[in-house]
């Protein structure tokens, strides 16, 4: 196949070649893109924090083997050779710019990355999907799959049966802030995706034991930026009120169309203008 052995390198520059890419953009400013610079991980299908993730969170949570066994019905597969590949898109340096400078509505470039951006997001998994396919692995994106569903957590609220940022925690690229938002080394302004695949690479190293390892105000006590950018108060030192989050959001599908021209929402305030915006935090740097 060419790339025996090197499996891990060859997926990170897959991710990375179609994400400087014409597919990555705006739609606007003469297709300025969407993303800067990919981050990818990878984690194991029988790493025990996918045990632990459906404990936590509910029963209705799936396996990386799930959705591989519902996507190839008449195959066997183990968890211990399944892959879960993660990626990370950081926001670029003029949306973050543009962003910082709002204080209640979206700018039009975080609006565009929230609804373009994602497209490109669903077009970077399907892509991996082919790409793998292509070389006779069996994958599947979990967002893409049709056991991916919205449900109710009798713990957390709002869930769904896979989480794209805890699959990029197992994977070792970031952990998670006061506000939810995922602290990555390339900052919290970020989206996230994954795609399980049937093929063994080495983990990504996990260089942090607790899942608020790159939070200030969890780790040091100080900070709390987020809680003053966020509009509405949805964000206090109890953590993030996703029902408030999320009437505000559907708010906003009002504004950015009247303001920008087309059919979007967006927030994203809590991951800029705050320590965590472009990358973890100098005093919890590891």
């Amino acid at each position: 196949m060419g790339y025996k052995g090197n499996e891990a390198e060859w997926i990170r520059d897959e991710v990375k070649t179609f994400t400087n890419s014409p597919a990555n953009t705006m739609k606007k400013w003469d297709n300025e893109p969407a993303w800067g610079e990919p981050v990818v991980g990878f984690s194991n299908g029988a790493d025990p924090l996918y045990a632990f993730y459906k404990e936590d969170i509910g029963a209705f949570y799936r396996f990386p083997l799930e959705f591989l066994e519902n996507k190839y019905p008449h195959q066997t597969f183990e968890a211990k050779n399944i892959t879960v590949i993660s990626w990370i898109l950081p926001q670029t340096e003029a949306t973050k710019h543009d962003h910082r400078k709002e204080t209640h509505f979206p700018s039009e470039r975080w609006a565009r990355s929230r609804i373009f951006g994602e497209e490109f997001n669903n077009k970077l998994r399907a892509h991996m999907v082919d790409v793998l396919n292509d070389k006779g692995i069996e994958a599947v994106a979990p967002l893409l799959s049709p056991l991916w569903k919205s449900m109710t957590s009798r713990k957390y609220g709002y869930a769904s049966t896979w989480s794209e940022r805890h699959a990029a925690y197992a994977a070792g690229l970031g952990a998670f802030g006061l506000s939810d938002g995922l602290i990555t080394p390339v900052g919290k302004a970020m989206r996230t995706g994954s795609v399980v695949a049937h093929l063994s690479i080495t983990p990504t190293e996990r260089p942090y034991d607790n899942h608020n390892a790159y939070c200030l105000f969890h780790m040091k006590g100080t900070c709390g930026k987020c809680m003053e950018r966020c509009p509405i108060g949805a964000i206090t030192e109890e953590g993030h009120n996703k029902l408030m989050c999320r009437n505000y959001v559907r708010m906003t599908r009002k504004y950015v169309p009247r303001h920008y021209g087309f059919e979007g929402y967006g927030c994203g305030f809590c991951q800029t203008d705050v320590p965590c915006e472009s990358g973890i935090p100098d005093e919890l740097a590891i």
